[in-house]
């Protein structure tokens, strides 16, 4: 900079986050800027310092690149959380209930017999999901697939045993329907990561979005499919996605009620 009155920076940012990486970007610019004002103050000298941004993993800031995994973490809760939950009350209202628990069937069969389905389907939607954003949107998958299903596949379960808990604790689909939509929807929405940066919030609000099963999936589809990443570098999404399986198949299997009185 002293011996030809111009220099450049390069900066590299996370593209997989367009949001996170323009924001950097601003603050970077802003701070190398004060950084050459106070060297040479607010003199018309030829000094400058060009900035060369690079975005990491998504050079064009695509949207999709964002969209994809968001979108395929909402759906997973609707068809997993809302429509399991809804279907074990929609039983205790049609009298249904009382002829599954007066068969010899054990609880845990009528609790699989409920959800394979949603997670057959939920797995469907995925490949279908994929396919599309490969084809038409142009979003590749970088890492293994196979551990991308399998990683999806925890998810699955664990929403699939959260919609449970909420069916054994409710007894209306009303009920049901609005503590899957305003208490877990909302939540995945503003604490998933892909709506707003979770970096940029309260620490208090970075605290509770540690409870958001959406933002560790996120997290983790996100290090799989646009970054290519392996297990080495998810493995924390996926233990803590793991443990809320475990969770919430505990709960689900002890507040299943065996009698309606």
């Amino acid at each position: 900079l002293n011996h030809h009155n111009n220099t450049s920076i390069q900066l590299i940012t996370d593209g997989a986050n367009p949001n996170m990486s323009s924001t950097i970007q601003m603050y970077a610019s802003a701070i190398i800027n004060d950084f050459r004002n106070d060297l040479f103050g607010k003199l018309d000298l030829p000094y400058t310092i060009e900035v060369k941004s690079r975005m990491l993993y998504n050079p064009q800031l695509k949207g999709a690149y964002t969209f994809v995994p968001g979108v395929i973490a909402m759906i997973l809760m609707i068809i997993c959380t809302l429509m399991t939950s809804v279907s074990i009350v929609k039983e205790k209202e049609l009298g249904n209930m009382e002829m599954l628990l007066v068969s010899p069937m054990n609880p845990i069969i009528v609790i699989f017999s409920k959800t394979i389905p949603y997670l057959v389907l939920s797995l469907i939607i995925v490949t279908v999901i994929l396919i599309m954003s490969v084809t038409i949107l142009d979003v590749p998958i970088k890492g293994n697939i196979l551990l991308l299903y399998i990683v999806c596949l925890i998810f699955i379960v664990a929403s699939l045993a959260l919609g449970m808990v909420i069916s054994t604790i409710t007894d209306s689909q009303q009920v049901a329907m609005m503590i899957s939509l305003m208490g877990l929807m909302l939540p995945t929405l503003m604490f998933g990561g892909f709506m707003f940066p979770i970096e940029n919030m309260p620490l208090l609000l970075q605290v509770v979005s540690n409870v958001v099963p959406a933002k560790w999936f996120y997290y983790s589809l996100n290090s799989i499919m646009i970054k290519g990443l392996g297990i080495k570098s998810v493995y924390k999404e996926v233990l803590v996605l793991l443990s809320y399986c475990v969770i919430f198949v505990t709960i689900s299997y002890k507040k299943f009620k065996i009698r309606l009185a």
